[in-house]
Order: C-alpha cells, then structure tokens, then sequence
C-alpha cells in the first residue's frame, strides 16, 4: 500500500508493507545515493532493530552509524538533541548525507528536529515502529522537543523524503504501548472518516489490532495526509488533527513527561473536551458517551488523577494553538467533520471542570 503526500515543494510517499523493514536498505536507494547515515533510534528500538536496519542499509552501499539514546518521552528535550549534534560532527556528517528516524513518536519528532537544525537542514527519512508514529507523528514535517513550559514547544516544519511503515513490527510492542495508538486512531474516525469509526465499531477491542493493522494504518494516513496537504503549516484545516491535544497535552505536562502516554492523554483529553463542548450545546447529544465507550473498547483511559484545573489551565496558556487570549479548541459538530471553536484563555476553565 501506498499513501501519496502530494505537497507541491516536498512530495513524497508512505509505503506500508508487511515485512519491509529488511528490505529498507532497497527502498533507501531509490530515493537516496549512497551517503553516510545516521541511524537515530532509542536503546529499545535500538535493541530490536537497529542491526537488521544497519545490514540492509549497508548490502546498498551505505556508511551507517548508530546513534541511541534512553527511551521515553522524558528525553524528547534539547540536551539530547545536543549529544545528538556532537554524535553526526564526530561521525563527519555533510549537508549531502541523511538521518534516518527509528522509532516511536519521540524517536521521530527528535530526529527530525536534529536533522532540519544540523547545518541548517539536511535530510531525512521515518521509519516508525510503534502505533502512534505509523498513524500519526512520522507524517506531515511536525518536528519538535519539549520544555519545561509545554510539550513541543520547541520545533520545525520539515517534510522527510518518504516513510517506511512496517505493520509487522508492532507486534514487538508493549500491550500499553500498542493500545495508547489507537487514540490518535479513534481521533481520525471521529473528525474525518465514518468508514473508519465503523471499522473500529465492528471490532472486539485490542485483540484485534495486529490482524487489522494495515487498515487502520492506511485509513489514518489518508486523514492525516488529506489535512497536511491542504495545510502544511497547521494555519487551517491541519488544526482539526488537535482535537484532545490541547488539554491532552496540558495532562502530560503536568502528569510529567512519560507518565500519561500521548494517545492516552489524547483519549482523556477528548472526552474532557467533549463533555463540557456537548453540555455548552456545541457537539450532538450523546456524542460524549459514544466516544468513551469506543475509547474504553480498547483500554484506553478517559479519565485522569489527581485532576488541577489551575495546573492545567497554566500549562494549555503556553500551547501552541493559543493566540494571543485566546486558543482554538476542535470540536465535532457530527460525527465525521470537525471544526474550529476559538474561545478565550479564561472561558478554557470550564472546559477543565469536572
């Protein structure tokens, strides 16, 4: 399968395909002539993959090397990307030669911030290994790191040359790790693609993920491709790939990077959103409760504790889709579609009470 990015200066293809991770080293020399790479991967991923990784690169002429670092979204931040840096100048890396991303979502937004800030851009390829990077973060140039004050709040625009997603690896993932992409998963259905949430519907809940994997894969890139194409940077129609971010994002600050994953985080915060949102008349009746049940289907949690208004309140004030005193929030006016509701700083209050 394949998925198009047809972005009009960076064009490129997702390619999704059991058991393509040992032939990547091919799919390399199609877009790439033989160069220095860097391989920029956690010590898990690192430990499962890395080596197949390094030997197919190198059967096609490629010089790789292998920068790791300690797993976690705890170590997405400017420290690492600095070891990062000092690992490409020892290894002599050029303007002409490229990193490769392996690994999750914080694997991927780390790496791709290293490699568009490195001689100020050079390029480079995803290969993403866990749910939520296949669906999600190895698709549209989102790069970043997090801060002390908000969760990416440091980062770039910058497209990867193509994506090589293998479902097969997902079944070397941790039950919670897999669960918590589904999140992003169920987020798709809901602002874009009935088709989708039918899909997820019919299924029995988390048993049936791996035996699915291809299509929930494709059908998310479809939805994420269609917004970054027609909203590269996130100005219009992109923001509605938010919807459960904003206070999504607040619970894993103040939680402490790592502690509530992304996609749960996601989850919660969607059903947060939605509650107050179907209250205040903006969202249809009974949509709060469809959106649990569906999260809830597939181990995800819809609720977090200890719950500080004021500590959320404070962390979602320096997110990225506040403007001035006000901050765009997504809701889905009917399932399938979203849209923009822009309300003030102090209105978002309302929005955190239980």
């Amino acid at each position: 399968m394949k998925v198009s990015v047809n972005l009009p200066q960076h064009p490129y293809d997702i390619v999704i395909e059991r058991g393509s991770l040992d032939q990547c080293g091919q799919w390399v020399s199609l877009l790439w002539k033989p160069q220095k790479i860097a391989i920029i991967t956690d010590n898990h991923v690192g430990s499962l993959y890395a080596e197949r990784v390094v030997k197919s690169l190198e059967a096609r002429g490629f010089e790789v090397s292998v920068f790791d670092f300690p797993e976690g979204e705890a170590q997405k931040n400017l420290e690492v990307v600095n070891q990062a840096y000092a690992f490409l100048v020892d290894q002599g890396l050029t303007r002409s030669d490229g990193i490769i991303a392996l690994g999750g979502g914080v694997v991927g937004d780390l790496a791709g911030f290293v490699a568009s800030t490195y001689m100020r851009g050079i390029h480079f390829l995803q290969i993403p290994t866990s749910l939520t990077a296949q669906v999600d973060s190895s698709i549209g140039g989102k790069t970043g790191v997090n801060t002390p004050f908000a969760k990416n709040m440091v980062g770039t625009f910058a497209q990867p040359d193509g994506v090589l997603i293998d479902p097969d690896v997902l079944a070397t993932l941790g039950r919670r790790e897999l669960i918590e992409g589904m999140g992003e998963v169920i987020k798709y259905g809901l602002i874009a693609d009935v088709a989708l949430w039918q899909m997820l519907s019919k299924m029995n809940g988390p048993d049936e993920i791996l035996q699915n994997a291809e299509q929930i894969i494709y059908r998310s890139c479809q939805v994420k491709r269609q917004h970054v194409v027609e909203d590269e940077l996130d100005n219009g129609i992109r923001l509605y790939l938010n919807f459960g971010h904003t206070i999504g994002h607040a619970i894993e600050q103040t939680a402490g990077y790592g502690q509530v994953m992304h996609g749960e985080a996601v989850a919660i915060g969607m059903v947060q959103l939605s509650r107050v949102a179907e209250q205040k008349g903006l969202m249809p009746e009974g949509i709060t409760e469809q959106i649990s049940r569906m999260c809830q289907k597939f181990g995800l949690p819809v609720s977090h504790e200890p719950w500080n208004v004021e500590a959320l309140h404070q962390a979602l004030s320096h997110d990225k889709k506040a403007r001035g005193s006000k901050i765009k929030t997504v809701i889905v006016p009917e399932l399938g579609k979203a849209a923009i509701n822009e309300v003030s700083l102090d209105e978002m209050r309302e929005y955190l009470v239980k």
